[in-house]
C-alpha cells in the first residue's frame, strides 16, 4: 500500500439501514469511495442504540462486505451520533492574557476551547462538539481567525453540542464487540452538511433538514458559521407507521407504498388512481387510492415541517436564510416533498445530494440523499487526520482542533523521550546506600547558574 495514500472507514448508525464505507481522497482533493455496504438496522430506534446484540450483527456485516469490495482492512473507523437526546447550547468564555504586545497563540485558542468542555452540564449528559461562532480581542468583535492579533483580553462565542453519555457508550459498545475503534463521534447533521452544502449556500444563509428514518436533523448555517443544530424525534418511520394504521395493512406494505406511490401533497393526487395490496393471510386484497395515501403523508410530513419551523425560528437567524432549505436523507425521497417544504416554510428549496465533493466510478451508485451523512463523515474523517497541519480559524468547523487530543498527544511524545534519556530505575536500586547518597547530592547540584528572577 502507498504510505502517502490515507483511507478512512467511517459508520453511520441509523434507525432503518446501518453503512460500513471505505473512501480515499484524489489528487484533486476529491473523496472516492472505495466500498459501500448496507444492512437493514434492527437494533436501533430514533438514533438510538436499544439492542446491542442485533446492531453489532448489522455492524459486522457491512463491515466484512465493504472490507471485501474495496480490498481495503481497516480497525477504526469514525461513527456517527444522533437521536432526540442531542442538543445544543450557546456559551461564552474568555481568558486574560498576561502580555499585551505578544501575539495570540494557537495554543492560546485551544485552552479557551478546552475551558468549554469544563462548563456545567446536566448528570449523564457529556460534550460532543465545541463549535467557536467568532472570537472578540479586547472589544474588537467579529474576528474570526484572532491567532497573529495582539490583546490584553480573548474572548470567543461557542456553539455546543450535548449528547447522553449512555447514548454515545452504546455506540462505542458495539463498534468496540464488532472488533474496531471509534476514532471520533461527529455528530450527523454536521457530517451531511459537508456532503450537500455548498460554500456559498452556507455565506448566504441556509437550512439542512435530513430526514432519516427514525428522526430529522436539522443544522443552520450562516456567514460560514454553525449557528443552530436541533434533532427533531420523527422520521420516516413514523409517515410508514400512519401509512400502516390508517389503511389497516402490514408494515412492509406501507413501506412499499410510501416509496412507489406516496406523495407529500394530497390536494394533486390523482383521485381515478387505486393500488391494490395483497389481503393478509389469504384475506382479500385491499384497495387503496393515491389522494388517501397522499392526506396520510401530507398531515404526518407537515408536522414534521412545523418542528424544522420552530428549530428556524429558534436559532434567531430566519430572516437571514438567503439560501432557503435543502433536505437530503432518505425521506427527501418522497414525491413533491420540495413543494410542500416551500409553502410551509416560504423558502427556497432544493433536494441535497452528496455529489459536490465525489469523484470516481462510484459516484453514480453513491450519489442519493439517503447516503449525506455516510459522505460526511468520511470527509469528517479526512479533516481529522488533516486538522494537526492546518491553521485555527473559527468558525470553520473543518479546523477544529480538539484540545485535549493536541496536548495529550504532546504530553506523550514528551513523557516517551524522556524516558528513552533517563536510567532505568531498578540499576539505582542496586547501588550501595553511599553510592545512592552521593548520587542524588550530585543531581542536586548539577544545576546551570540562572538569574534571579
Amino acid at each position: 500500500m502507498n504510505k502517502k495514500e490515507q483511507y478512512v472507514a467511517a459508520i453511520d448508525i441509523g434507525t432503518t439501514k446501518i453503512v460500513a464505507i471505505v473512501g480515499k481522497k484524489n489528487e484533486n482533493g476529491k473523496i472516492e469511495i472505495l466500498g459501500l455496504s448496507k444492512a437493514l438496522s434492527k437494533g436501533v430506534k430514533r438514533g438510538v442504540v436499544l439492542n446491542i446484540e442485533e446492531t453489532v450483527n448489522a455492524i459486522q456485516t457491512t463491515v466484512l462486505d465493504v472490507q471485501k469490495r474495496s480490498g481495503i482492512l481497516f480497525s477504526e473507523v469514525f461513527v456517527g451520533i444522533a437521536g432526540q437526546h442531542i442538543k445544543s447550547m450557546k456559551n461564552r468564555g474568555y481568558i486574560i492574557r498576561e502580555a499585551y504586545d505578544d501575539e495570540i497563540q494557537k495554543e492560546e485558542v485551544f485552552k479557551l476551547i478546552d475551558d468549554m468542555h469544563k462548563i456545567h452540564i446536566d448528570i449523564g449528559e457529556e460534550i460532543i462538539h465545541v463549535i467557536p461562532q467568532n472570537f472578540i480581542v479586547d472589544n474588537e468583535t467579529g474576528v474570526k481567525n484572532p491567532i497573529g492579533m495582539c490583546g490584553r483580553r480573548l474572548e470567543a462565542n461557542f456553539h455546543i453540542v450535548i449528547g447522553q453519555v449512555a447514548a454515545a457508550k452504546n455506540i462505542e459498545k458495539c463498534i468496540r464487540k464488532a472488533n474496531l475503534t471509534v476514532k471520533d463521534m461527529i455528530l450527523e447533521p454536521l457530517a451531511s452538511s459537508d456532503a450537500v452544502l455548498t460554500d456559498d449556500e452556507k455565506e448566504a444563509g441556509v437550512v439542512l433538514v435530513d430526514i432519516g428514518g427514525g428522526t430529522t436533523d436539522v443544522a443552520v448555517y450562516y456567514d460560514n458559521i454553525i449557528r443552530h443544530t436541533a434533532v427533531i424525534p420523527f422520521g420516516g418511520n413514523v409517515v410508514t407507521k400512519d401509512i400502516k394504521e390508517g389503511c389497516a395493512i402490514l408494515q412492509r406494505h406501507a413501506e412499499q407504498l410510501k416509496i412507489q406511490y406516496g406523495s407529500a401533497l394530497g390536494d394533486i393526487a390523482p383521485e381515478d388512481k387505486v393500488v391494490s395490496i395483497p389481503g393478509i393471510s389469504g384475506r382479500e386484497p385491499k384497495e387503496i387510492s393515491f389522494k388517501s395515501l397522499a392526506y396520510i403523508i401530507q398531515s404526518r410530513m407537515e408536522e414534521i415541517i412545523d418542528a424544522v419551523n420552530f428549530e428556524i425560528q429558534n436559532s434567531g437567524y430566519a430572516d437571514k436564510l438567503a439560501a432557503g432549505v435543502v433536505i437530503t436523507g432518505g425521506g427527501a425521497m418522497l414525491k413533491h416533498l420540495p413543494q410542500l417544504m416551500k409553502f410551509k416554510t416560504a423558502m427556497d428549496v432544493r433536494i441535497g445530494l452528496p455529489n459536490e465533493h465525489l469523484a470516481g466510478s462510484a459516484k453514480n451508485e453513491i450519489n442519493q440523499p439517503m447516503y449525506a451523512t455516510s459522505v460526511g463523515l468520511i470527509m469528517r474523517g479526512f479533516e481529522y487526520l488533516e486538522t494537526y497541519k492546518k491553521t485555527f480559524n473559527a468558525g470553520n468547523t473543518e479546523e477544529y482542533i480538539k484540545p485535549k487530543a493536541v496536548i495529550v498527544g504532546q504530553l506523550k511524545e514528551e513523557e516517551e523521550e524522556q524516558e528513552s534519556f533517563s536510567p532505568p530505575a531498578h540499576e539505582e536500586e542496586k547501588m550501595p546506600l553511599t553510592e545512592k547518597i552521593k548520587s542524588m547530592l550530585s543531581r542536586m547540584f548539577e544545576v546551570e547558574d540562572q538569574p534571579i528572577k
